[in-house]
């Protein structure tokens, strides 16, 4: 009696590491960060072209979250939530953030002592380059450095990068 307790214990207990879900068509991992690669894309209510557009993305290089796939269709959202079904030719996978915080300091290296290069506005779309845990690469505008992650959206708070 008492192994079938044991092993009904052992196999009730969820694995200690949950699969991270991947995207259906790429196998990518969902939800992931891209960009919009044109200047203006529709946004429709459904992965085809009968669905209606609800709006119209017109930002370049606008970093985009990707939350599901269907076909050549990648659900997407903004900062603010605000989303729906995008063709996949319109977006790349060169990563942007957007900058959260106005007047953000940018360093010449990873720590809050050193002199500030620059300071990016709230609402710039800056290029993303390396990220420690705490911080990221970034560059808008010929300028270029670091910044704390904690002022960026378009990034994970675990993503690293070399």
């Amino acid at each position: 009696m008492a192994l079938y307790s044991l092993l009904f214990l052992a196999l009730s207990i969820p694995a200690a590491s949950a699969e991270e879900k991947r995207g259906q068509v790429t196998n990518l991992p969902l939800p992931r960060f891209v960009s919009m690669k044109a200047n203006e894309g529709n946004v429709r209510r459904g992965p085809s072209l009968t669905h209606r557009i609800d709006w119209v993305f017109k930002r370049r290089d606008m970093p985009l979250q990707i939350t599901a796939e269907y076909g050549n269709w990648r659900k997407v959202q903004d900062r603010d939530g605000a989303g729906g079904w995008v063709h996949y030719a319109l977006l790349s996978g060169v990563r942007t953030v957007l900058v959260e915080q106005d007047m953000t300091p940018i360093y010449p290296r990873p720590d809050s002592n050193s002199p500030v290069n620059a300071h990016f506005e709230n609402g710039v779309v800056a290029r993303l380059g390396s990220c420690t845990i705490d911080w990221c690469r970034i560059s808008a505008g010929g300028y270029s450095g670091w910044t704390p992650k904690t002022n960026l959206w378009g990034v994970d708070p675990e993503e690293l990068r070399d």
